[in-house]
């Protein structure tokens, strides 16, 4: 049996890109601890379909731009190419990932249809991002190295990247995938610390990080959102990772499932609707680090949990996240698998500058039933303190009386629900309510939050860091 061929070593704190400062990166690996046996819910699939393929998104030539723009997992040991309608996908984690990058993959990756397993180059499946978000991996990286990926994609992130370099089994998986002539790709720090280590972006145009694109080959290096040469796709950073996900969605089903996503998440192919609209306004600021709670529950949306708490974390917010379940372990919707810091009940004897609730129509239900949150939710309202919630969980908010005589904005699937609509911002704030479409738009919800509390010029840094293009004005 193979034996899993990782460096061990004790971790250094997980390094965070904040505008176009270069820190000196280094290898840098995890304490070695034995496998989680962590248990979550049965898996919640999605049930999108499936289609072949052809070339849709283009590569870009622009600088840092906007963003722009669940089927069950496999650790089955089949060593035989997928059929045409079943694409297997290999994304693996370590100490340290960027967790925007890895669950924004994995995400859309399954709402296309492809089958995705989430894998840990570490000796547990659990596994701290560079936030300080904690997922847990589908499977180890030993159980994976006789099987055949249609696809093999690499987050960012430092250590993460590094981590992931290390991973010789990894660099076997990637080096054959390459060979064979099959797709692979990174993004952010990976193309320029894990893939060119590996010799894997020889006579390939690659991108990354601004950060790191000096590490490139000057000759290849292209100053571009997403670059796709050949079976090598690579993009820049967070802000780019939807970009990524549906190159890659593009190249394994087709332009019409990519267009169809791209919809669905509200990624803005013609960005023609305002970021935010603000109401009665008034202001955020504190004299101290902002205190956020973000309740969690089975069925949360994923992407927006996680882009939440990234983003306000990179602004120095203090963030607790909070499973409104028995246990701190949550399955998102779309099958990633999340541990919260603590339980709601552990977490209800704070007080929090603002509470914001994740989206997910699973997710919101869970979260509108739990009466430790229905209650501190109403102490908030009648504190006068800040409440927010995006995609399906203005409802909640609204089930409970706190947008009475509010402008709110919604999913488009929820708007009927609501009074007093605001259809067309991507953000809505009225007062110290701030809600948002969700999905795509929540890096904007995130950054507008930031603005409230610090102003402009620490959204823009942020922004900066995650290659997402901010309004100048």
């Amino acid at each position: 049996m193979e034996t899993l061929s990782c460096l061990v070593v004790k971790p250094a704190a997980p390094t965070r890109l904040y505008g176009p400062r270069l820190s000196q990166m280094v290898a840098s690996s995890s304490s070695s601890t034995s496998v989680s046996s962590l248990s979550f819910p049965p898996s919640m699939e999605s049930q999108l379909p499936t289609t072949r393929a052809k070339r849709f998104l283009k590569p870009t030539k622009a600088a840092p731009s906007a963003i722009p723009i669940a089927p069950a997992t496999t650790t089955d040991d089949s060593n035989t190419a997928t059929s045409a309608s079943t694409k297997k996908v290999l994304v693996p984690i370590g100490f340290g990932t960027e967790e925007m990058e890895a669950v924004i993959l994995v995400d859309v990756l399954r709402r296309a249809g492809a089958k995705v397993t989430v894998a840990s180059v570490e000796p547990q499946l659990e596994v701290q991002a560079s936030g300080g978000t904690r997922l847990v991996a589908d499977a180890s990286i030993s159980t994976c190295s006789n099987q055949v990926f249609d696809l093999v994609a690499l987050p960012g992130g430092m250590p993460g990247s590094a981590r992931l370099r290390d991973c010789e089994i990894l660099k076997n998986i990637t080096s054959k995938q390459a060979e064979e002539k099959r797709l692979y790709g990174g993004i952010s720090t990976a193309p320029a610390v894990t893939l060119l280590a590996w010799g894997l972006l020889k006579r390939k145009r690659t991108t990354c990080h601004p950060a790191f694109f000096d590490k490139l080959p000057t000759f290849w290096a292209v100053k571009s959102n997403i670059q796709v040469s050949g079976e090598l796709t690579t993009s820049q950073g967070p802000g780019t990772s939807f970009l990524f996900a549906l190159s890659l969605v593009e190249q394994l089903f087709g332009e019409s499932m990519a267009k169809e996503i791209g919809e669905l998440l509200f990624i803005p192919f013609a960005d023609d609707k305002p970021r935010k609209e603000e109401f009665n306004k008034v202001s955020w600021a504190v004299d101290r680090t902002p205190q956020v709670l973000v309740p969690v529950a089975n069925g949360s949306e994923e992407i927006e949990v996680v882009t939440i708490v990234d983003i306000l974390r990179r602004a120095k917010v203090d963030v607790v996240v909070a499973s409104v379940e028995r246990s701190t372990k949550v399955l998102a919707s779309q099958g990633v698998k999340i541990v919260a810091d603590k339980l709601i009940g552990d977490a209800a004897g704070s007080i929090y500058d603002l509470i914001v609730l994740p989206g997910g129509v699973a997710g919101a239900e869970r979260l509108q039933k739990s009466r430790i949150l229905k209650k501190l939710l109403r102490e908030q309202d009648a504190a006068g303190r800040i409440c927010g919630a995006v995609c399906s969980s203005p409802t909640v908010l609204h089930k409970h009386g706190l947008l009475k005589e509010k402008k709110a904005t919604a999913h488009p699937s929820f708007l009927k629900e609501l009074t007093n609509v605001v259809d067309g911002p991507k953000v809505v704030i009225d007062g110290k309510l701030i809600t948002s479409r969700g999905l795509a738009t929540v890096s904007d919800f995130a950054l507008a939050i930031v603005s409230k509390f610090f102003g402009d010029a620490r959204a823009r840094s942020v922004a900066e860091g995650l290659v997402f293009e901010y309004p100048r004005s």
